[in-house]
């Protein structure tokens, strides 16, 4: 099982998530899931391949989607095979749970659809891992009842993301506090260390970020005990077609994993 693998780390390593926001080419994704793996594997940390393969939630019409569904979850699959390593996508209806299952191995509930019993049942259904990610309008606490959801669908392969909390209209903050909370339901939970400094609701209809502050929310997040980091990442975030503004440069990633491992083995420690 999927979880089994996310504790597999010899040293007790956190696992890790990463990738693009969306796919937007196969050269492009072999290329990321191919650098993230070696660096990955030096730091013993257990890696899924995250790439969406279709971006439902746009702030404008006009903004990138995808390049096509089937294309898309075929390149998912590819990088599977080629790397032997897990992938992750977004759904966004009970019809795409079915459909994506097949390439992936990890189905992945938006935040803003966390709260949405048929979609959750129907991604439990498919028998992969479901990881939900924690709407930016609820509580720690009330994650517990969309983990449930998926457990009484006869699936016990879940995991709870943390991405930040609604603060004012155009901004979000991490509460610490919620990766223990969330813990209590027996699951791994993951920091979105990349979607947590979204700046969203911009009056261009493009969503901001802060890039600068993602080894600040990994290191804390680290510290207080996260399962798993979720980080999306692209060589040319400035050229990406979704969420340039809070990725992380890839040439940046392995430097940070680093010493995120030394973290980890510190608290390990204690």
């Amino acid at each position: 099982m999927i979880t089994d693998y996310l504790k597999s780390s010899p040293t007790g390593n956190f696992f890790l998530l990463a990738g693009p926001c969306v796919i937007e080419g196969e050269q492009m994704a072999m290329d990321i899931a191919g650098r993230i793996a070696e660096s990955a594997s030096v730091y013993g940390i257990p890696y899924i391949f995250k790439g969406s393969y279709r971006k439902a939630n746009r702030s404008r019409i006009d903004s990138f989607t995808g390049i096509g569904d089937m294309e898309a979850l075929e390149i998912l699959k590819k990088v599977r095979d080629t790397y032997k390593i897990p992938v992750v996508t977004d759904i966004h209806t009970a019809e795409e749970a079915e459909m994506a299952a097949p390439f992936v191995d990890v189905l992945q509930i938006p935040a803003f659809l966390c709260r949405q019993t048929d979609l959750l049942v129907a991604a439990a259904k498919t028998g992969r891992m479901v990881n939900i990610k924690k709407g930016q309008f609820l509580s720690p606490e009330a994650m517990a009842f969309a983990v449930q959801k998926v457990r009484d669908a006869g699936n016990c392969q879940v995991a709870v993301t943390e991405r930040g909390t609604t603060f004012g209209y155009q901004d979000l903050i991490v509460d610490f506090r919620g990766i223990p909370e969330m813990q209590k339901s027996d699951v791994p939970v993951i920091l979105d260390a990349t979607h947590s400094l979204q700046q969203p609701n911009q009056s261009a209809g493009v969503t901001g970020g802060r890039p600068d502050l993602i080894e600040t929310i990994a290191r804390a997040g680290i510290a207080v005990g996260a399962d798993g980091l979720f980080i999306e990442t692209h060589p040319e975030p400035d050229k990406a077609k979704s969420d340039g503004a809070n990725m992380l440069r890839l040439d940046k990633l392995d430097g940070l994993l680093g010493r995120l491992t030394a973290i980890r083995e510190t608290v390990n420690r204690f």
